[in-house]
């Protein structure tokens, strides 16, 4: 084969992988930039230096060892953005435990589901936030609590579960304080962390995500040190990031986004992470990069359209942003334009992955051009391969569309105590298979077109509702766009836009349509177009085309096919 021409292509560098744990990769933080900033919690008016961080991971770390947690048991946390989160991570894998991230937004059934399914020894929750009480879930789902001493939970529906940890000052039955666990370590306790430092291994597993399908239940992608620390650093790298460098941080940590993309990027650096809030505020978000002159800015593109959108927007002084992330689903080009133009991050990177992945695969650098900038996820990591093939699994020539797959060091363990799924999504050769739909360009820039299953077939024309998306963005009253596909006894799917317009946007379908006529081709107009005010979103953002497939089979009273 003629690998010049086809869909594949590797990413050669000098730049050496990091055969670190993740302690060893804190702990030489610390040694080499002790006195520079390396956390702000704005919400909990924290700030802390790396070495003042790593005195309480170092306390906390020890903590995890008294109370009685070994290597590779599991321990979750359930909470929003905090410094508790941070300590948590870099602690619990000093202490060689599996770090468990559990969604916030998870309701009974799914955090006993998450827990049980990867057998918790110990939980780290916040209390409550919104209409969540965590605490009420708990102690409804394990009763015995009420009885229990702190740390010796015995519970009928989940067995495993010894230890639950809350967060704040109040006093919960059956539950330890955060505050107070580094109280209950002694001297050979921290001599176990001490001695545990060489024993652990950059391959070891430290961290089970769950991935949210739209049918079945969720999958715990395992991922080792090497795998995230890597993809931390060579994401830091992407930015050129150094130690003057602030990021702020508005995205979920309990997503590879915030755990790995800011806060290993900035460990793997010696810059700051800088928390915002404890879940997405635009108007915090804005405050913090003011005021905290933050130089990196993450988050996905409803997170930049909701800050670009507040009325008193260009009262911030943003002046310090260089660069940032912008990832998590397809960025439409006008928002990328104004990210650039009004909030100064003319070197703002898109990057692409999943969480199987640790998460990124590809990600455009901060002196590409434009174009490539706004229309392609850029280009394949370094040391990882990349290749886009058919339905028979065969890679396709540069230019043509297929499945996005990858290979190399950021490619996960497996999901946690389910090999069928495993290899359903890993092949023999190691080749991750995302169900992203991608094209290459000759000089290797990908584009991702849709999700194979997202993908429309209308009449036997495939058609990639991206296109669709890009082309409406185009309408100066739309200021945001999704489009699916919808059951049609005709045609067997029809294209379905739903469409959110700007404050003072007047547009009707009438108006859609024409802008549509003799611009792209008949069968790619829609046929069902909706306005509505925002879109069925998960907690990091990410648009749920399947709810919207659901919520318009009830309306036109379809029978999905």
């Amino acid at each position: 084969m003629n690998t010049a021409v086809s869909s594949y292509v590797h990413g050669a560098s000098a730049n050496p992988l990091l055969g670190a744990t993740i302690g060893q990769a804190f702990d030489q933080a610390a040694r080499d930039w002790g006195d520079r900033l390396a956390l702000v919690s704005r919400h909990q008016d924290i700030r802390w230096s790396y070495a003042e961080l790593k005195e309480k991971v170092d306390a906390y770390a020890a903590a995890f060892v008294a109370m009685g947690l070994a290597p590779g048991e599991r321990i979750g946390i359930w909470s929003h953005n905090c410094a508790e989160w941070i300590i948590t991570q870099y602690a619990s894998a000093k202490a060689g435990l599996i770090l468990v991230n559990i969604n916030p937004a998870y309701q009974r059934s799914e955090v006993s589901y998450a827990l049980a399914k990867v057998g918790c020894r110990a939980l780290v929750v916040m209390p409550r936030h919104a209409s969540s009480d965590y605490l009420a879930m708990l102690q409804e789902i394990a009763p015995e609590l009420a009885d229990a001493e702190p740390g010796q939970l015995k519970s009928a529906a989940l067995p495993q579960l010894s230890t639950i940890v809350r967060l704040g000052t109040d006093k919960t039955p059956g539950m330890f304080n955060f505050d107070d666990l580094p109280a209950l370590a002694g001297a050979a306790d921290q001599q176990r962390i001490r001695e545990l430092a060489p024993l652990l291994q950059a391959d070891e597993p430290i961290n089970i995500q769950f991935t949210s399908g739209t049918t079945g239940r969720p999958k715990g992608a395992t991922l080792s040190h090497h795998n995230i620390l890597n993809n931390g650093y060579f994401v830091g790298e992407g930015m050129q990031l150094e130690v003057e460098d602030r990021i702020c941080v508005p995205v979920p940590l309990y997503h590879c986004f915030g755990m790995v993309m800011g806060n290993l990027a900035a460990v793997t650096h010696g810059c700051a992470v800088v928390y915002p809030a404890g879940a997405f505020e635009p108007t915090a978000t804005l405050e913090a990069v003011a005021v905290e002159r933050c130089t990196a800015l993450f988050g996905v593109p409803t997170m930049f359209i909701a800050e670009m959108g507040l009325p008193e927007f260009a009262d911030y002084d943003l002046g310090s942003l260089r660069t940032g992330i912008m990832a998590g689903s397809p960025c439409p080009q006008a928002v990328m334009q104004r990210v650039i133009d009004e909030m100064h991050m003319d070197e703002v990177t898109i990057a692409y992955g999943m969480t199987e992945t640790s998460p990124v695969s590809c990600q455009t650098a901060v002196d590409d051009a434009l174009e490539a900038r706004v229309a392609t996820v850029g280009r394949v990591h370094p040391h990882l391969e990349l290749k886009i093939v058919d339905e028979l699994g065969r890679v396709v020539p540069r230019g043509e569309p297929g499945e996005f797959c990858t290979r190399g060091y950021s490619v996960m363990l497996g999901y946690w105590d389910d090999d069928q799924r495993t290899h359903e999504a890993i092949d023999a050769a190691r080749w991750m298979h995302t169900g992203d739909l991608a094209v290459m360009d000759a000089a290797g820039y990908c584009r991702i077109v849709g999700r194979l299953k997202d993908m429309v077939i209308r009449g036997g024309e495939n058609i990639y509702p991206r296109e669709i998306e890009e082309f409406l963005y185009r309408h100066p009253a739309v200021a945001d766009v999704q489009v699916i596909g919808v059951p049609d006894e005709r045609f067997g799917e029809e294209l379905c836009a739903w469409v959110q317009l700007t404050a003072d946007g007047e547009v009707d379908e009438a108006g859609l349509r024409a802008f549509c006529e003799g611009e792209i081709a008949h069968y790619k107009i829609p046929r069902h177009f909706r306005f509505v005010e925002g879109f069925p979103l998960t907690v990091t953002g990410k648009v749920q085309k399947y709810r919207m497939r659901e919520a318009m089979i009830e309306e036109l009273g379809i029978a999905e096919r």
